[in-house]
C-alpha cells in the first residue's frame, strides 16, 4: 500500500509575506452539524479529521466563528492545541448564526471586536495569525467595518487582515485603511465570478481562498478525461486544477471524514497537463 499524499506536494504560498504555508489547506467549516449547526453527529470523528489533515502536511486551517458557531473553532482547539508550531489557523467574524444554514451580517465595529475576542478564547490564541472579514454589512459602512480590525491589529489581537466575499472596489476601500493579505471568494471550475480577483491576487501578492472549491464541478469532459488519464476522482481534479490555475490560490477543501480529507490532499501530487489545464479553464477552442 502506497504512502498518502502530503499537502507538502502542492509546494507552499507566503501569507502577508511572513506566514509560510503548504498551498493545500483545509476548511474547518464541515466538521460542525447539519446547516454549519450544533456539534457534528460523531465528534471523535470530526477531531480525528483535524489530527489527520496535520499529519499530511496541512499547515493551514480555514475557519470561522460563525461555523456552529463557535463550534468549529471549539473542536480545532480540543484536536490541536498545543498547535505546531509551523500551523496557521485563520478565522473570520462579521456574520451572525440565527439558525441552521441562515447567514445575516453583522460588521458593526463592536459586534467584530467581540467576535475577534471570542474566538481567540476558543481558539486559545493571544494573536490570530489571519483573520478576515467575513462578508460586508451593507447597515455598515467597509471603513468603519475594517477600522475596528485595523484597531484589533494595532492591539496585537489580529497579525494580518483578509477579505471574505468581496469586490475589487471594497477590496480597494479595505486597503485605503489597512494592509490585506488574502481574499476569500466563492471559486471553482465551474464558478469563475471571480475570475479577475484570482489574478490581481496574484498580481499584488495576496492569498486567494477559494471557498467552495468542489461545488460547481460539471461532470464529464475536460475533468472527467483528465481523471480517467490520472487514475484519480474528478474532485481531486478540480483541486488539482485550482492549484495549477494560480500560484496565488490556496485551496481549502473540508469535510468531517478524515478518509475524505485524505482523499482531497492526494489532489496535491497530480500533475495535469497544460493542455488539461487549458481545456478545463475553458481556454481552447473545440
Amino acid at each position: 500500500m502506497s504512502e498518502p499524499v502530503s499537502a507538502a506536494s502542492a509546494g507552499q504560498i507566503d501569507v502577508g509575506g511572513d506566514l509560510t504555508v503548504s498551498r493545500m489547506g483545509f476548511g474547518a467549516m464541515r466538521v460542525t452539524g447539519d446547516g454549519i449547526w450544533g456539534d457534528p453527529p460523531d465528534e471523535q470523528q470530526a477531531i480525528a479529521t483535524l489530527r489527520r489533515v496535520v499529519e499530511l502536511g496541512v499547515s493551514f486551517i480555514d475557519t470561522a466563528d460563525s461555523y456552529g458557531p463557535g463550534v468549529s473553532e471549539d473542536l480545532i482547539a480540543r484536536a490541536l492545541h498545543p498547535y505546531p508550531d509551523n500551523l496557521v489557523i485563520a478565522t473570520k467574524g462579521g456574520l451572525l448564526r440565527p439558525g441552521p444554514g441562515r447567514w445575516t451580517p453583522d460588521g458593526r465595529p463592536e459586534h467584530l471586536r467581540e467576535a475577534c475576542e471570542g474566538s481567540l478564547r476558543r481558539l486559545k490564541l493571544d494573536q490570530i495569525p489571519l483573520y478576515q472579514f467575513h462578508r460586508v454589512d451593507p447597515k455598515v459602512p467597509i471603513e468603519e467595518s475594517v477600522g475596528a480590525l485595523a484597531e484589533l491589529k494595532n492591539e496585537g489581537k489580529i497579525r494580518h487582515i483578509g477579505l471574505s466575499n468581496v469586490t475589487e472596489h471594497q477590496l480597494r476601500e479595505a486597503q485605503r485603511i489597512v494592509p490585506v493579505v488574502s481574499v476569500q471568494n466563492r471559486y471553482n471550475s465551474g464558478d469563475r465570478t471571480s475570475e479577475s480577483m484570482v489574478d490581481l491576487c496574484e498580481q499584488e501578492q495576496l492569498a486567494f481562498l477559494p471557498w467552495a472549491p468542489l461545488q460547481d464541478t460539471a461532470p464529464g469532459g475536460a475533468i472527467s478525461a483528465a481523471a480517467k488519464r490520472l487514475r484519480a476522482s474528478e474532485r481531486q481534479i478540480a483541486l488539482a486544477w485550482l492549484l495549477a490555475r494560480s500560484p496565488a490560490i490556496l485551496p481549502i477543501p473540508g469535510t468531517g471524514s478524515p478518509e475524505h480529507a485524505e482523499s482531497n490532499i492526494a489532489a496535491a501530487g497530480l500533475k495535469l497537463s497544460p493542455e488539461e489545464i487549458a481545456e478545463i479553464s475553458g481556454t481552447t477552442g473545440g
